[in-house]
């Protein structure tokens, strides 16, 4: 094995000069520290092989207690990546029509140029907010990815975009009910004797948990997957339970029902620990399992059962997916699902209790990265969800967007309502930047393109928000071409605009000073220094085989217990398709008490669509591809295969669709096509087809028929509440 270099050991007279080039021995082959910077949970500790300044090759970090040494099919080869035919390195001007992907090399002077002096004329004729940024988790790090920009565009008085793709509805629903927790450490299943995987697919979005699950499971644990289809991670369940889509709030509410009526309530801890349970166990009073099975199609009996199993065989863990959140009901579910290890008492135990992010005790001090004091009184606020009836002029903005910069994301594949942002992206009249590795759907239609370096080419620590370990990322490799960081992007354009906010000129090794709060109790005897060392650290907030931090309560909740009920909570605004249930206005409380709301697409609640469009789709992550990455790469689209989509036997006959034909997924948002694969992983009325394939190498891609539309809580996306019709194609 290579020899590990620590970063400091390199740094000579011209220290911070050091630490900005990735010092190297020529003609040796180092091996520096890494983390993946992807969207995924795992956050891997990862071993970079360099040789006279390029990257060779990735290893997973076997040191690291959770990730092991592995590394997922996506980031095994990652050096291709970084070194793909594709990768946009030189600044760009467009010369052809939008999305011809016909652009000519620029000056990184001419770009900047081009650039500050559009936004100038934009500002002086319509005001700030007619710009418009748009990123989201293309990369997870801290300095170079995740809210990276946020200071900048608040600084400038831009729009703000909220980010609220992945997880908000999930957590304003945990916020309510346990608190700014990490709950259950994934490290900690382990010692679990039961565990549920709840709308989440880990063999392809969180393998290095599915792993310790494994071993958990070769020790005696008994595992259960809940998922609408049967997933990788379903077929290697003990137990595989399948509920209609959207319908996972009711099969929580009727285990309520049944730990309460089977009297297998922990009565002591309820009575200790929790609020509100005597109004929850009237609520749940009615949702019986027979009330679920009719909503579900789970049988009532296995509802009981698994009521049974849960609350007897402790430890007892629930891994909550982000899935479960993304249906008009999606926070009530959350809510219900959160609530069912305080009844059954199994936050007693090391192993039991709840799974969401562990992100919620990582000392990551977003005020300093994002610097929302300097967004100017009275900006306004614009969903990414929503971002191509921002473009379109549906949403009527005063000033309309004239110009949006996006980075670190892609929303021609990732957002819903695709035609819409095409459409926006098409207008003559709207200034267009995007900082990419490769010409991506999105890029395609920009006006600038500035090339952005890639893991190993960039000084980082990297968000973890799927587990309780901070990770460090060396700055290594050249960056091929022009190449250069996302901060130095926004240090270039903010020392252009005359920015004057020391946070504008800190070095990449300052931010990550000022970025996390090195004084916290969970950061006890680690500092930069440590990690440059250890390239990983585990926070300090009890082990993996002694932490149950709600053993005797200790929520990090107003009252220090589990919330059962929670009076005067309000949301977000209100969405206008609220008022069709019953007792929601628009703008009104959120319900003190978890509840089912079923999907606002089905047959039971519009029937009419439902008649038209009578298929739910769901759309999962898929393995080969995270998001959108690698989808444009020959190797991933081989390992994926041509974009597909799932079909039940039954449903392929009604409508003379045979194995292998290509067939059109459509609503009237929009269409894709694909190719039938009739199988028995999905029950009749349900179609599945993943996430990420590029619209200009598919016809369409899965987002084209995706609503906009918000869920219950936290302006949660929809992608799990679409109703769709499939046909053959001509």
């Amino acid at each position: 094995m290579n020899e590990i270099v620590n970063p400091e050991s390199l740094l000579g007279a011209k220290e911070a000069g050091a630490k900005e080039s990735g010092a190297k021995s020529e003609g040796v082959t180092e091996t520096f520290f890494g983390g993946c910077p992807h969207d995924c949970p795992d956050t891997c500790s990862m071993l970079f092989d360099v040789k006279d300044g390029q990257l060779q090759g990735v290893r997973g970090n076997p040191d690291h207690p959770m990730t092991r040494g592995g590394l997922c099919v996506k980031l095994k080869d990652y050096e291709k990546r970084h070194y793909h035919p594709d990768r946009l390195l030189h600044p760009m001007k467009r010369v052809g029509p939008k999305g011809s992907k016909q652009f000519e090399r620029i000056s990184w002077d001419e770009a900047l140029d081009t650039i500050v002096a559009r936004w100038k004329a934009i500002i002086d004729q319509y005001g700030p907010q007619a710009i418009a940024p748009y990123s989201y988790l293309g990369n997870q790090g801290l300095v170079h990815g995740l809210n990276g920009g946020d200071a900048f565009f608040n600084r400038l008085g831009a729009t703000v975009t909220e980010r609220t793709f992945c997880g908000e509805g999930s957590c304003t629903a945990w916020l309510l009910t346990v608190g700014p927790t990490a709950g259950l450490d994934p490290d900690s299943y382990i010692h679990s004797k039961y565990i549920v995987i709840w709308a989440c697919n880990s063999v392809s979005t969180n393998l290095h948990h599915w792993a310790i699950v494994k071993d958990a499971q070769k020790r005696g644990a008994k595992v259960v997957v809940i998922d609408a289809y049967a997933s990788r991670t379903a077929k290697g369940a003990d137990w595989h339970i399948a509920p209609k889509p959207g319908t996972d709030g009711a099969l929580a509410m009727a285990l309520i029902n049944a730990i309460i009526a089977q009297g297998l309530v922990d009565q002591d801890y309820v009575d200790n620990y929790t609020v509100g349970f005597e109004e929850l166990k009237e609520r749940a009073r009615t949702r019986t399992p027979e009330w679920a099975e009719g909503i579900t199609g789970v049988p009532a009996e296995d509802i009981r059962t698994l009521a049974r199993e849960l609350a007897t065989a402790q430890p007892a863990a629930i891994r909550m997916g982000v899935a479960l959140e993304r249906h008009y009901g999606g926070g009530q579910t959350i809510r219900a699902v959160t609530c069912i290890p305080a009844l059954t008492g199994a936050w007693r135990h090391v192993g039991g209790g709840v799974t969401q992010f562990g992100v919620w005790e990582h000392p990551y001090r977003f005020d300093v990265i994002c610097r929302p004091d300097l967004i100017p009184e009275g900006t306004r606020v614009v969903s990414n969800l929503q971002i191509g009836r921002a473009l379109t002029g549906e949403m009527q903005l005063d000033p309309p967007i004239m110009s949006m910069m996006c980075w670190n994301s892609n929303p021609v594949t990732q957002a819903p309502e695709t035609d819409k942002i095409v459409a926006g992206l098409m207008r003559e009249d709207l200034f267009m930047v995007s900082a990419e590795h490769f010409i991506s759907d999105t890029a395609s239609y920009a006006d600038i393109l500035l090339p952005a370096t890639m893991g190993a080419e960039m000084e980082d620590m990297i968000l973890s928000w799927g587990h309780l370990y901070l990770t460090y990322n060396t700055k290594c490799a050249e960056a091929p071409g022009e190449a250069i960081p996302n901060n130095e992007i926004f240090r270039r354009l903010a020392a252009r605009l005359g920015f004057e906010e020391e946070n504008f000129k800190w070095t990449d090794s300052e931010c990550l000073e000022h970025y996390v709060d090195w004084s916290s109790p969970a950061c006890e005897g680690i500092d930069l220094a440590y990690m440059r060392e250890h390239g990983f650290a585990r926070l300090k907030v009890g082990t993996p085989d002694d932490r149950a931090p709600h053993r005797a309560g200790n929520f990090p909740t107003p009252t220090g217990k589990c919330m059962l009920k929670v009076e005067g909570a309000t949301n977000f605004v209100a969405p206008p398709f609220r008022q069709m249930y019953e007792g929601f206005q628009p703008g009104e409380a959120l319900d003190p008490l978890p509840d089912y709301l079923g999907p606002r697409e089905s047959h039971a609640n519009d029937p009419e669509l439902a008649a038209r469009y009578p298929l739910n789709i769901v759309s999962p992550k898929s393995h080969y591809f995270l998001n959108s990455c690698y989808a444009n790469m020959e190797d991933k689209q081989r390992g994926q295969g041509e974009q597909f989509v799932m079909i039940s036997e039954a449903d392929a006959e009604a409508r003379g669709i045979r194995d292998g034909d290509r067939v059109q997924v459509a609503n009237d948002r929009g269409a894709f096509k694909g190719v039938a694969r009739i199988t028995d992983d999905v029950r009749a009325g349900i179609v599945v087809a993943t996430l990420g394939y590029w619209r200009q190498l598919n016809e369409g891609t899965v987002n084209s028929i995706s609503s906009g539309a918000f869920t219950d809580m936290g302006h949660a996306p929809s992608f799990s509440d679409n109703l769709v019709e499939v046909s053959r194609a001509n």
